[in-house]
């Protein structure tokens, strides 16, 4: 994918909301801050710590990172806390 399309897909997207979809199949809608829980160290936080996403945004590999502390991390360092 080169860059003009992926801006151009980013352009209808907000970095203050995620779709996920849950357990039961239903598609739900968070927005900006949520609370997830640390699953690995990473970082300056610790396993087990609940922090708040401020943001999510999304790397040239499609990859979904979480804004956190002003910092960015992958999202599969974290499960999302509802």
């Amino acid at each position: 994918m080169s860059e003009e399309q992926l801006a151009e897909i980013l352009k209808y997207s907000s970095s203050k909301e995620l779709y996920i979809v849950t357990w039961n199949n239903l598609l739900k809608i968070l927005f900006c801050p949520f609370k997830a829980r640390a699953i690995v160290d990473i970082g300056n936080l610790k396993r087990g710590r609940l922090v708040w996403v401020q943001e999510v945004k999304i790397t040239k590999d499609l990859v979904t990172v979480y804004i956190i502390e002003g910092k960015a991390y992958y999202y599969y360092h974290f499960i999302i806390i509802s």
